[in-house]
C-alpha cells in the first residue's frame, strides 16, 4: 500500500519515498485509531498526513522519553536539534531526519505556514518543564501549539469546499478535542511522568488536587471527588467536539468519511471511559476492536459513495478541458 500511496502523490525520489515510508510506520505503530481513519483518505493525500503525524510523533517521543534514559537537558538538546533541522528543511527541502525531509516536502507541496510548526515545537518544549496548568485558559494556550495547529496543518492537505479561514476554527477545535480525549484517557500514565494536564481549577472545583490523584493511582482506590472531576472533564471535552463537528461538512467530500470516522472513534474513547465508570487512573479505556472495525467499515461505504457522487463531476470537468474533438 505504501508504494501506491507514494505513486498517487507523485513522490518519485527514492530517498524521499523512504522518508515518507518511515512516517507511515510511525503512524501505524503509535496511532492505531488515527491510522485506521487515515486508510479512508484518497490515496494521493495519505502520505502527507503520515508525514505530519510522523513528525509530531517524533517530537513527542523526544519529550516523553518513555524509557527515561535521557535527562531533561538531553531531551532539550535533542529538541533544539530537531528545531534546527526543521528550519533547515523548510528552507531547503532537506533534513537530517527522515521525518523532517518528509514533513518539509509536505509543507512545500501544500503551502503549510512554518509558524504552525514553530508553535507546535514551542508546546513540546513546554512539556520539558511545565507539569501542570492552573486554569483551562492556560491549558488552551498550550493546546494551541500541541493540538490546534495539527488541525490547521491538515486543512490544506484535506481540502475544503469553503474558504479555508471559515473551516479553520473547526479544524483547530477538532485537534483540541482529540487531545483532551487523550488527556482524559491517559491521566494515570501522565501522572507517572509527573504531569497533570487536567486544569487545576477544574479539579479544585470538585475537591481534587495532585496528592489525591497520586494516592488513587498508587493505592488503586477510588474517590467520588475524582470521579466528579473526570465527569466534568468529559463534559468539557464533548463541548469541544460539538464546536468541531460543523467543520466536517466544510471539507472535500472525499475526505469527510476519514475525518468523520476519526471523530467517531475518538468520541468512542469517551464512551469507553464512561462505560468503565471513569477508572482512568487504574486502567486505559480503549474502543473495542469490533466497534473500531464496524466504524471503519461504515467509513469505507461512505468513501465509495463520495467517490461515486464526485466521479460524474470530475468526468464532466475532464471533457470540458479536452473540448470537442480532442479525445
Amino acid at each position: 500500500m505504501t508504494r501506491r500511496e507514494l505513486d498517487a502523490a507523485g513522490i518519485t525520489d527514492p530517498g524521499l519515498r523512504a522518508a515518507y515510508g518511515r512516517c507511515r510506520q510511525l503512524n501505524a505503530r503509535h496511532g492505531r485509531t488515527y491510522f485506521l481513519a487515515t486508510r479512508l483518505l484518497p490515496l494521493e493525500r495519505r502520505s502527507a498526513v503520515h508525514a505530519l503525524y510522523g513528525f509530531a510523533r517524533w517530537a513527542d517521543d523526544i519529550v516523553d522519553d518513555l524509557d527515561r534514559r535521557l535527562t531533561p537537558d538531553e531531551r532539550d538538546l535533542l529538541l533544539k536539534r530537531l528545531e534546527g533541522d526543521l528550519a533547515h528543511g523548510l528552507r531547503t527541502g532537506g533534513g537530517a531526519e527522515p521525518v523532517v525531509r518528509a514533513v518539509a516536502d509536505t509543507a512545500d507541496r501544500f503551502g503549510i505556514h512554518p509558524a504552525l510548526f514553530a508553535d507546535f515545537l514551542a508546546s513540546m518544549r513546554a512539556d520539558l518543564t511545565v507539569t501542570h496548568y492552573p486554569t483551562y485558559a492556560d491549558l488552551r494556550a498550550y493546546m494551541h501549539g500541541s493540538a490546534a495547529v495539527i488541525g490547521l496543518q491538515m486543512l490544506p492537505v484535506l481540502g475544503t469546499v469553503v474558504p479555508r479561514e471559515e473551516a479553520a476554527p473547526h479544524a483547530a477545535a477538532l485537534g483540541v478535542a482529540f487531545q483532551l480525549t487523550n488527556f482524559l484517557r491517559d491521566v494515570g500514565e501522565d501522572l507517572d511522568r509527573g504531569r497533570v494536564y487536567l486544569p487545576a481549577d477544574l479539579l479544585a472545583a470538585h475537591g481534587v488536587d495532585r496528592p489525591l490523584l497520586e494516592w488513587s493511582r498508587r493505592s488503586g482506590r477510588r474517590d467520588p471527588r475524582i470521579r466528579a472531576a473526570l465527569v466534568a472533564a468529559e463534559s468539557l471535552t464533548r463541548d469541544v467536539y460539538r464546536t468541531a463537528q460543523p467543520g466536517i461538512a466544510m471539507l472535500d467530500p472525499r475526505v469527510r468519511p476519514c475525518i468523520r470516522t476519526a471523530f467517531t472513534l475518538y468520541g468512542g474513547i469517551l464512551d469507553a471511559i464512561a462505560r468503565h465508570d471513569y477508572t482512568v487512573l487504574h486502567r486505559r479505556a480503549v474502543v473495542p476492536r469490533r466497534r473500531r472495525a464496524a466504524t471503519a467499515a461504515a467509513g469505507v461505504l461512505k468513501v465509495a459513495r463520495a467517490r461515486w457522487q464526485t466521479a460524474p463531476a470530475a468526468e464532466h470537468a475532464t471533457l470540458e478541458r479536452k473540448g470537442p474533438g480532442r479525445g
